[in-house]
């Protein structure tokens, strides 16, 4: 009779183990250490170069034939332009979705990105996981971070165009704050205008893939030449040059989406639609009309890459390798161990 309670005691034990398991084996895998790492870098990357953030979108939305909009030759008179029209707090326009923005988007996509990574290699990080792979765990990560952020985004593009001089614009596009653009985007514009940009945006996924495919094969790589396992932590100066190399790459490939989705979320102009907006750019404007604000954006993108790199490979290496205080206190028991204790005793007593 006892004999018969283990067996099923083992039975129930496993089947819920594995049931639990199988149904959604990727929630293992979640650490939330790389989420908080994420936010880290992206809100200090942000606080230091939103001005940077700002003239880039300026840049990028002037297509020329709006008259109303400020016109800049260059970076420096467009920032000098900016501190005489509205003083240095000009120059920090939007830095509240900004800031919110970029922390929640980094800290999402490391989140999902180290999940989905570690769920494909097993939990083993010193498996290689090769270029195509690094690819799609950074494209499903960043579809995933798209979905979650883009409204604040169309929120951010937006606090960034409000111009003084605009004597012109309607109430409902003058925006004093961000819950007030939230508030008067969803009660103008519905759902769909806090989702303005998606497309292009999903478009831009393959930024991130590329970026984080060769930051990662080259840290790989790295670790190879030094004759080390591929997951072996590196020096700040290793994280910072293939970061900066990466960013370049991807930033130059992938530019054109950006000022697409710029342009389809800037309240001053009226797009049917993304397709809509790549026409009227390229009959206005040619090839050169895709890359407009380009030297601004390398300008910030690439420092901003490497302080977001640099911070989150630190944060995150403090927080995975901090002991924690119950295990200090009292050895904590397995929950492998408690499942798979049934069934040892059923072995002993065969």
């Amino acid at each position: 009779m006892d004999q018969l309670k283990i067996d099923k005691m083992s039975t129930i034990k496993t089947n819920g183990t594995g049931a639990a398991r199988t149904s959604l084996p990727v929630l293992s895998h979640f650490k939330s250490e790389h989420l908080v790492a994420g936010f880290s870098g992206g809100v200090v990357s942000t606080l230091m170069l939103h001005p940077l953030d700002l003239i880039k979108i300026r840049f990028a939305v002037n297509d020329g034939a709006t008259k109303s909009l400020p016109q800049y030759s260059g970076l420096r008179q467009a920032m000098r332009e900016i501190i005489r029209l509205d003083g240095w707090k000009g120059l920090y326009r939007g830095v509240t979705p900004n800031v919110l923005g970029s922390g929640s988007s980094w800290g999402c996509y490391f989140f999902f990105y180290n999940s989905i990574k570690t769920w494909i290699q097993g939990g083993d990080a010193k498996t290689p996981l090769g270029p195509y792979l690094h690819m799609f765990a950074a494209a499903e990560a960043g579809v995933l971070t798209l979905i979650i952020t883009n409204p604040i985004w169309v929120v951010k593009t937006r606090l960034c165009l409000q111009y003084k001089t605009d004597l012109t614009l309607s109430e409902s596009k003058r925006y004093s704050g961000m819950i007030d653009a939230i508030t008067k985007i969803y009660r103008t514009e519905g759902v769909r205008g806090l989702y303005k940009g998606f497309v292009p945006g999903m478009f831009g996924v393959s930024h991130g893939a590329i970026q984080f495919m060769l930051y990662e094969e080259m840290k790989a790589d790295y670790n190879v030449y030094r004759k080390m396992a591929i997951d072996t932590k590196l020096g700040n100066m290793e994280y910072l040059t293939f970061a900066a190399i990466s960013k370049l790459i991807a930033a130059f490939l992938t530019y054109p989406y950006q000022v697409v989705r710029a342009r389809v979320q800037d309240h001053h102009h009226d797009y049917k639609g993304t397709w809509d907006c790549v026409q009227v750019t390229w009959r206005g404007e040619g090839w050169r009309g895709f890359y407009k604000g380009l030297s601004a954006n390398l300008t910030r993108v690439v420092p901003a890459t490497v302080i977001t790199m640099v911070v989150y490979e630190n944060v995150s290496r403090f927080m995975m390798n901090k002991p924690s205080i119950e295990s200090k206190q009292s050895p904590k028991f397995n929950r492998s161990e408690q499942t798979s204790m049934p069934v040892a005793i059923k072995n002993i007593r065969n």
